[in-house]
């Protein structure tokens, strides 16, 4: 589509966009807001630079999109509980998001995005990249989508602290987690997706938080998992983006994933995150 009230310039041929020509700490009128959501649709992830958003602000912005939600192993801010503050501190290794996944689909209602802020930025390193989860799907063989339909994977929040994966507990700049409800929050969900508003099929499992194929063991499941693991970091299915202090993001959970890459050990990282409630995946 064409849009009047903000500029779009796509990031990569696969997904992502960077929007100019809106200031989203002042109130934005239905039109401008509508173009916005329409981008978010079609590039799956939007990209804002220069915005410097309070807490407040910021989530009052993500509400335009859906309900903020409570992230569920770490307290958001006193004076506005719906954001949290991720600190990836000098001495730290480990990052928060590192590694290819859709974000807490451990939970029977998943969020249906994520808006994240960066505040302080390290003065190289720390891009995040995104990929592209209809085209992982729709890039399978016939073969291979025959196979997946009707399968439902199991997802885990417990995998984040074991085999070295610990990517949410390791660091001490998260206050207020909850590591042994992290053993019992389990969900299944469909391996294959269908997106609510655009009706397209997305491949809906990751490295991070899935951990067999219901009805099958870990073993049976794994040979199926690790191939898709695989093929939904395709290059070419990826964008990559360099934050910047006030740069801010919407990522569309449902049909994207990313990856936080820990490559600024050394230096500090500061971070607000806002989930947006979504329904159950079909």
């Amino acid at each position: 589509m064409g849009y009047r009230h903000i500029e779009v310039r796509p990031l990569a041929g696969a997904i992502g966009a960077e929007i100019d020509g809106v200031d989203l700490k002042q109130p934005l009128d239905a039109a401008v807001f509508d173009e916005i959501h329409q981008a978010f649709l079609e590039h799956l992830v939007i990209f804002f630079h220069g915005q410097h958003l309070s807490p407040v602000q910021q989530r009052d912005f993500a509400a335009r999109f859906g309900t903020p939600n409570l992230y569920p192993f770490v307290k958001g801010l006193e004076d506005c509980p719906e954001v949290i503050r991720i600190v990836k501190e000098p001495h730290e290794t480990k990052a928060f998001g590192e590694g290819w996944h859709s974000d807490t689909c451990y939970l029977e209602r998943p969020p249906m995005a994520t808006c994240l802020q960066a505040i302080e930025t390290p003065a190289r390193g720390g891009d995040t990249l995104f990929a592209n989860m209809y085209l992982a799907y729709e890039t399978l063989s016939e073969g291979m989508k025959a196979m997946l339909d009707g399968l439902v994977a199991v997802n885990s929040a417990s995998l984040l602290n074991r085999g070295g994966r610990n990517t949410r507990f390791g660091f001490a700049a998260i206050q207020g987690q909850n590591e042994s409800a992290a053993e019992t929050t389990v969900a299944a969900h469909p391996v294959v997706r269908t997106h609510p508003e655009t009706g397209r099929k997305a491949l809906y499992v990751d490295v991070l938080h899935t951990t067999q194929i219901k009805e099958m063991t870990r073993e049976e499941s794994a040979p199926i998992l690790d191939y898709l693991f695989k093929h939904a970091g395709r290059p070419e299915f990826t964008c990559r983006f360099h934050w910047r202090p006030g740069s801010l993001t919407v990522w569309d959970n449902r049909c994207a994933q990313h990856n936080a890459i820990n490559d600024y050990h050394g230096q500090r990282r500061v971070m607000h995150r806002v989930t947006i409630e979504g329904a159950r995946p079909f």
